[in-house]
C-alpha cells in the first residue's frame, strides 16, 4: 500500500521541521526538562493521529509488522551514543546504558523481522522484542530528563545539536509510536484468534 500524499507532505514537513529546529539550536532556548516535553508532546500528537485519523490508522496497519520492526534498527544509534561518551560529549549515566540498550535492541529487532520463524513464533517474537524495545526507550527517555534536571540540561547539550536533535524532534516520537502501534496490532490480532 503506498503512503497518502497528505500523511507523505506531513512526514516531511515535520522532518524539516526538526533539522531546523536542530540547525539554529532552538532546543537551548528551552529549559531542562523542555526537550523531553517536546518529545511526548510529539509522540502524543502520533498517537492522537494514529487513533482519529483513519487515513494514517489504515496505512500503518496495512504495513507488515516486521517493516516497523526493522524501523527500530536506526536504534543502532547507540554505538554514537558509546563514543559521544567516550569523548566526554554525554554522560556515561545516559550514553552506556541508553546505548548499549538501543543497540541491543536494534539487533534483537534484525532476528525477529530477518529469521524464519512461523507466524504464531513470529508474533511472540515480535511481542517479546517489543515489551523489551518499549522499555529500553522509556528507560532512555526518563533517564535524559533525571540528568536534564539534576544538572541544569548542560551535560545532554548534544541532544539539542545536529545529528541528534533529531533524535527528540523526529526519531524518538516515531520510536515510542510504533511500539504502541505494534501492541495495538498484537492485541487486535490475538483477539481475533
Amino acid at each position: 500500500m503506498s503512503i497518502p500524499l497528505a500523511i507523505r507532505a506531513a512526514f516531511w514537513i515535520w522532518f524539516f521541521a526538526a533539522l531546523f529546529v536542530g540547525r539554529f539550536l532552538l532546543l537551548q532556548k528551552f529549559p531542562p526538562p523542555a526537550v523531553q516535553g517536546v518529545l511526548l508532546a510529539l509522540t502524543a500528537a502520533l498517537v492522537l493521529t494514529y487513533r482519529h485519523a483513519a487515513a494514517f490508522r489504515t496505512w500503518v496497519d496495512a504495513l507488515d509488522l516486521r517493516a516497523i520492526v526493522l524501523f527500530h534498527v536506526t536504534r543502532f544509534v547507540g554505538f554514537y551514543f558509546v563514543f559521544l561518551y567516550r569523548r566526554g560529549e554525554l554522560p556515561y549515566a545516559f550514553a552506556v546504558p541508553g546505548g548499549i540498550g538501543d543497540i541491543i535492541v536494534a539487533a534483537l529487532a534484525l532476528v525477529v523481522a530477518l529469521f524464519s520463524f512461523g507466524e504464531a513464533t513470529r508474533l511472540h517474537a515480535i511481542y517479546i522484542w517489543n515489551v523489551i524495545g518499549f522499555i529500553d526507550i522509556l528507560l532512555v527517555v526518563f533517564s535524559a530528563v533525571r540528568i536534564a534536571l539534576a544538572g541544569g540540561g548542560r551535560e545532554l547539550i548534544a541532544l539539542t545539536q545536529l545529528p541528534l536533535s533529531l533524535l527528540p524532534t523526529f526519531l524518538v516520537p516515531l520510536i515510542i509510536a510504533s511500539h504502541l502501534a505494534i501492541f495495538a496490532r498484537l492485541a487486535r490480532a490475538r483477539a481475533v484468534t
